[in-house]
């Protein structure tokens, strides 16, 4: 019994110790995601704060998908950086790569150069790849004088919302992606794979169970076949985690989709999806999909500063289109193979 009452007493003794250094509320009323976490008091230091409460952060994480540290005093990018570190160990590189980035410093990359006037749909980072992060940072270091939002969605209830046929035929067939690199549209193989050389992409291709075809021009297609949704390795939660809408054609914004239909054949498109048996996605199912993630997007406008931590099987994310200049970087960590 004194036992029992010393872990209370301790207990309740952290939880005003961490009440009243910060302070852990919804960001949104009525909703899950993202939870916030702000200091009560000037000159809190978030990289020892995390590092003495990582427990609370891990919880936190998988009950919400996503935390939002706000008005913490983030100096420059390696503080950044030794947060990601802290929280999920070393960061991984940026391979088997689907937008654009550069490099920041080490490991931390710009989170995408897509031109500004273009919006991102929601995905779920390196969802179409055998090996992906489990963790996934942004970092605001300048916001967009207009728009440039990072908008979330939890990967929970996108599942529990795809109508349960669709689900179905996506738990049978699964998802195929091809990609083609080398036709002056998207990314080099080089830039995606991070060599220039042949053999290394066999390499890695056969490593990840991707099917691959050199082409003439030193062009490369590639096949894959993975899962739509997964169980989470820790929560054991099935979320809806795939690249099936994100890649297809279809969700391109109008004006890039008809540019590529014009310049090329439907096998030869930078990337596209269709079933894991090669059958193409019915227009009425991408169509209702787009819009659950619509109906289930939460957008928040960025502040000098924040940091979001995101759990990146149970949160999809994207970006809105901008206005003026945008600096958000992001770290990526905690490599997975599914």
């Amino acid at each position: 019994m004194a036992e029992l009452s010393y872990a209370h007493l301790s207990t309740k003794i952290r939880r005003k110790a961490i009440s009243q250094l910060v302070q852990i509320t919804p960001l949104i009323a009525n909703q899950n995601l993202p939870l916030l976490i702000q200091p009560n008091i000037e000159g809190v230091n978030l990289v020892n704060w995390v590092a003495n409460n990582l427990e609370l952060i891990k919880d936190s994480l998988y009950k919400h998908g996503g935390i939002l540290f706000r008005s913490f005093q983030i100096p420059d990018v390696g503080e950044f950086e030794k947060l990601i570190k802290t929280v999920s160990g070393e960061l991984i590189e940026y391979r088997d790569r689907s937008s654009p980035r550069s490099a920041i410093q080490g490991k931390i990359y710009t989170s995408t150069d897509h031109p500004a006037e273009e919006n991102i749909f929601l995905h779920s980072e390196n969802s179409y790849a055998a090996t992906y992060p489990l963790k996934i940072f942004f970092h605001c270091v300048t916001p967009a004088q207009q728009g440039g939002e990072t908008p979330i969605a939890d990967t929970r209830r996108l599942y529990r919302k795809i109508p349960k046929e669709i689900c179905d035929r996506f738990a049978q067939k699964q998802v195929m992606y091809v990609r083609n690199f080398g036709d002056g549209f998207g990314l080099p193989w080089q830039t995606v794979f991070q060599t220039d050389n042949r053999q290394e992409v066999e390499t890695f291709c056969h490593y990840q169970g991707i099917e691959f075809e050199w082409r003439e021009s030193n062009k490369l297609r590639t096949r894959q076949i993975r899962p739509a949704i997964a169980k989470h390795p820790h929560t054991s939660d099935l979320v809806w985690f795939n690249h099936a809408v994100f890649f297809h054609i279809s969700t391109l914004e109008t004006g890039i989709r008809k540019a590529l239909l014009a310049e090329f054949s439907e096998e030869d498109l930078p990337h596209n999806t269709y079933y894991g048996d090669g059958s193409p996605i019915e227009v009425d199912v991408l169509d209702k999909l787009r819009t659950i993630y619509q109906q289930e997007t939460i957008v928040f406008p960025w502040q000098t500063g924040d940091i979001l931590m995101l759990d990146n099987m149970l949160t999809a994310h994207g970006r809105k289109s901008f206005v003026g200049k945008r600096k958000v970087v992001v770290g990526m960590a905690e490599p997975f193979r599914g």
